[in-house]
């Protein structure tokens, strides 16, 4: 009697849950829950080799691959791995398809959470043979945060999301996120923008850089690492809640935190149409 009870509150859940993953083919970020759970079934390195389109634009970034699939891949039928497809998980469980009928995320969130346990098979029909292809990174923890790309600080946060992205740090060193994103000068192609300075609202050259730091701070907080150094802005930000965030400031305030893993840590950042998103992943 329990195990039905347990079964029918975890198909429930599952439902619920695939309800809030409804395709959103408007650039939405992702949310933290989507992914934790897509992350594990989505092997970036076999995404990346099955779909030089997507490749060619993502440029080397294992956030964009695992967004893609999140906004458009699981619709499309895209295999997320040489073991999991969302379409060919439906089709061979029909029990499920009676449930979820096309939402196609309901069937990844049911495969993590119970159907992989069970034993339920969702190996693709078509190119399953790449089932041994290693994957270069296990993701950590990730964070998504809101901007105005036409601000004057939605510049500034582009900028210091490229110059970030792919920050590799090796076990035992330290990461310095004013120093990965680098001296907020118009040389170095940020431009003036709201800053906060004693509490007062201002402009400055770089405003809107401590957004890239503080997401990465979430993204850690996410990822379970904690930071050596970090300081809160001196007024309340809007894209994060209290507590979660990171002001830096060349010469005197950084985010800063050790690999105390075994393997390198790599910081992956994106920035796109209003979504910067910061993750950690793990060298395998």
């Amino acid at each position: 009697m329990n195990f039905k009870i347990n079964k029918a509150i975890l198909s429930l859940f599952v439902l619920a849950f695939a309800v809030v993953l409804m395709p959103h083919i408007d650039a939405k970020a992702a949310t933290q829950e989507e992914y934790q759970i897509f992350s594990q079934v989505l092997n970036a390195d076999y995404y990346a080799a099955m779909n030089p389109d997507v490749a060619a634009k993502a440029d080397g970034s294992y956030i964009y691959y695992l967004e893609h699939y999140i906004k458009y891949g699981v619709y499309e039928g895209r295999n997320a791995s040489g073991t999991f497809n969302a379409t060919d998980y439906m089709i061979k469980n029909p029990d499920l398809a009676a449930v979820f009928g096309n939402n196609m995320p309901a069937y990844v969130v049911h495969y993590v959470l119970s159907g992989k346990a069970e034993g339920r098979d969702g190996t693709p029909s078509v190119g399953a043979l790449a089932t041994d292809m290693p994957q270069t990174y296990t993701l950590l923890g990730a964070y998504t945060t809101e901007y105005d790309p036409n601000a004057a600080r939605g510049h500034n946060i582009e900028v210091a999301a490229e110059k970030v992205d792919g920050t590799v740090i090796a076990p035992g060193a330290t990461f310095s996120a004013s120093n990965s994103i680098g001296k907020r000068t118009s040389a170095n192609g940020f431009v003036e923008a709201p800053v906060f300075i004693n509490k007062q609202h201002a402009t400055g050259i770089g405003g809107g850089v401590c957004q890239v730091s503080s997401t990465i701070y979430a993204a850690m907080k996410t990822a379970g690492i904690k930071a050596t150094e970090r300081h809160p802005h001196s007024l309340p930000v809007y894209y994060l809640p209290e507590g979660w965030d990171a002001t830096i400031s060349w010469g005197s305030l950084d985010l800063k935190f050790v690999n105390t893993y075994d393997s390198n840590i790599v910081v992956f950042v994106f920035a796109d149409e209003g979504h910067l998103t910061a993750a950690l992943y793990l060298q395998n």
